[in-house]
């Protein structure tokens, strides 16, 4: 896979680090990543992994874009207000990087066309705030044995961690949290959206390029009011009744 003289010079600084150079860049180019939510998290991970030069992007998100959207998912304008994510995400994308393909996915996914939309695609990330859609698509990449890089976030604390077989994201959250909590009800802090949403697109490059050693099989927990971070290593349950079967 050859680049063109546009795109040598566009992805210079990753083509002269060690970890990733022309191998890598053709590994990111070819490599076919979902990203499951084009909102606070999405957004930013999309615009990075565009920017990376990851060869081809689907988004799932049924919404449209909503003022209050502005605060924290940076890949939309004012003048997008009203109009479906997926259609501003890819006029966005494309326009960041020409030589990337952006496929929207207007839907909400579920149970129902989890399985088939991720089949479709190399690695998933998974943004969203909906347990039943984070069930939905860490079963659907155990049953393909696809890499899911998931994050969440809420007030002032995101977490983003990677699972690829076991442990798997039911390992860690077996059941909806009778506390559950979103950010339209809890609130959240725009930049730690930022900051959540790198980091997920920063894990799939290392996974893609194969550079350094990507957090599988552990949780990295940032807490923003304290500036700390800390990892932990996430149990396989052995009665997990997705990764287990």
């Amino acid at each position: 896979m050859s680049f063109s003289e546009s795109e040598v010079e566009r992805y210079a600084r990753h083509l002269v680090l060690r970890e990733v150079g022309g191998p890598g860049q053709q590994k990111l180019k070819a490599a076919r990543v979902l990203v499951v939510g084009a909102g606070g998290l999405g957004a930013p991970a999309s615009l990075y992994l565009a920017a990376a030069g990851v060869g081809t992007i689907g988004l799932v998100d049924p919404d449209a874009v909503s003022l209050s959207n502005l605060q924290r998912q940076v890949l939309y304008a004012t003048g997008d207000v009203g109009r479906p994510k997926v259609e501003a995400a890819v006029d966005r994308l494309e326009a960041l990087n020409p030589h990337v393909r952006v496929e929207p996915h207007p839907v909400w996914l579920d149970a129902a066309n989890a399985d088939e939309l991720v089949a479709r695609y190399d690695l998933v990330l998974d943004g969203t705030d909906d347990f039943a859609t984070r069930f939905a698509v860490s079963d659907a990449c155990v049953a393909r044995g696809k890499p899911l890089v998931s994050g969440a976030l809420g007030r002032w604390t995101g977490q983003v961690g990677v699972f690829h077989g076991r442990p798997c994201y039911r390992c860690l959250v077996p059941q909806v949290p009778p506390d559950a909590e979103t950010c339209a009800l809890v609130g959240v802090v725009g930049a730690l959206a930022g900051i959540i949403g790198s980091m997920m697109a920063l894990e799939t490059v290392k996974l893609i390029t194969g550079a350094g050693e990507p957090l599988s099989g552990k949780l990295l927990i940032h807490d923003a009011l304290s500036a700390e971070s800390r990892t932990v290593r996430i149990g396989a349950d052995p009665h997990c009744p997705s990764c287990a079967a």
